[in-house]
């Protein structure tokens, strides 16, 4: 149990500056109809935020473990942002993980 999470650790820390830089234009473009409103603050990070314990079990199994709310999430970030759609289900992952 500590392998993965030590894993996990390792993995997201340098991610941080990717994930800062994704967050940024995802919260852009996720909220592109509601000007004046911030991505942390949107409806849009419900589905994100809640696919984060998914997220950390895809990231620790190396994308063996793959749950419900973290491909809703990620079928989500695709939708909305086009820079989402070049990266990979892992990449998402660890964005989202970081946020």
């Amino acid at each position: 149990m500590t392998r993965p999470l030590l894993l996990l650790a390792l993995l997201s820390l340098p991610l941080a500056g990717f994930a800062s830089s994704f967050a940024g234009t995802s919260a852009g473009s996720a909220t592109g109809a509601s000007s004046g409103s911030s991505g942390s603050s949107s409806g849009d990070d419900k589905v994100v935020l809640a696919a984060r314990d998914d997220a950390a079990a895809f990231v620790a199994s190396d994308g063996q473990i793959r749950g419900a709310r973290l491909q809703a999430a990620l079928v989500h970030l695709r939708e909305r942002d086009a820079a989402a759609q070049q990266q990979s289900d892992l990449q998402l992952a660890r964005a989202l993980l970081a946020r």
